[in-house]
């Protein structure tokens, strides 16, 4: 999974053109993009997309972005879209990984429901929205099976700290929110599931996004987040490995394999030790192969 596109769950227009912009995963969204007066409405719209999308054979994943769990909206949020199926939910403003269990019970109790396998519906948690989160990003490992990722958000984050701002003159993310996209990268790796990159909230800045998602890919982001169809494309490129990525990747896991799976191999005069190995690995399962 490469790129994640927020779509307003109360259009229905936006709903099923999102299905045609190429991105690996769409989020449904109930929270921040509808009005507090819309969400009834807005639900009703969001499980009928699911219902008429989900059977769709060439499809990408759905999501839905569920109100927080403090917000006193999430259960019945749920209640509208487990019932349609949808391949997960995220979550917003999760700060702890038992706010992963939390949801995982509710999931678990409409799983049965709507008679679907447990566990099926998986989970990505929005974990930087608040002070407190940052401060949970170590507890995720091992809270669930159903956690798939960890995603990093600044704007939320910067109206809980009361800044003025979250870039600074150039553009940049200013100090707090570097850490909280860092600490976001850690909670992934340790938790072994995806680390996925925030949003870039220029949708005219195609060179700006570009330069974000390298950095996110370099560093060891898997995916990031869209909130414009315009975006998806690039983060695609960004993220797919190039043919020559692939071929050298290929070549590292070839040399190890002609050592005996040693510790250490050698490849062009360059030593290769273990992290090599494990590096050439990912670059193939990005790219989709299954060598």
């Amino acid at each position: 999974m490469r790129s994640l596109l927020f779509v307003p769950g109360d259009s229905p227009r936006k709903l099923a053109k999102a299905l045609e912009t190429g991105a690996d995963a769409l989020i449904i969204d109930l929270e921040d993009s509808v009005a507090p007066d819309a969400k009834a409405a807005a639900r009703v719209a969001t499980a009928g997309f699911l219902r008429e999308a989900v059977p769709l054979a060439a499809r990408p994943r759905l999501y839905v972005r569920v109100n927080a769990l403090g917000s006193g909206l999430v259960d019945e949020d749920l209640d509208a879209a487990m019932a349609a199926r949808p391949d997960g939910v995220m979550l917003p403003k999760a700060e702890h990984g038992r706010d992963v269990v939390h949801l995982g019970a509710k999931l678990a109790a409409r799983e049965a429901l709507a008679d679907i396998p447990a566990g099926a519906t998986r989970i990505l948690a929005i974990a930087t929205e608040t002070a407190a989160a940052l401060f949970g990003l170590g507890t995720y490992a091992g809270a669930s099976d159903r956690l798939a990722g960890l995603a990093w958000g600044g704007e939320d984050l910067s109206a809980d700290l009361g800044a003025e701002t979250n870039h600074d003159d150039s553009g940049r993310w200013t100090s707090p929110y570097l850490l909280a996209r860092n600490l976001c990268l850690a909670g992934a790796a340790a938790a072994r599931v995806l680390a996925i990159d925030t949003v870039f909230v220029d949708v005219r800045d195609e060179a700006g996004l570009r330069v974000e998602a390298e950095a996110a890919r370099r560093d060891g982001f898997s995916a990031k987040m869209a909130i414009h169809p315009g975006q998806v494309s690039v983060i695609n490129a960004v993220f797919t490995p190039s043919e020559t990525a692939v071929e050298e990747a290929r070549r590292v896991i070839a040399a190890f394999a002609a050592a005996g799976d040693a510790g250490v191999t050698t490849l062009d005069g360059r030593m290769l030790d273990r992290p090599h190995l494990l590096r050439a690995k990912r670059v193939l399962e990005r790219a989709g192969s299954n060598q």
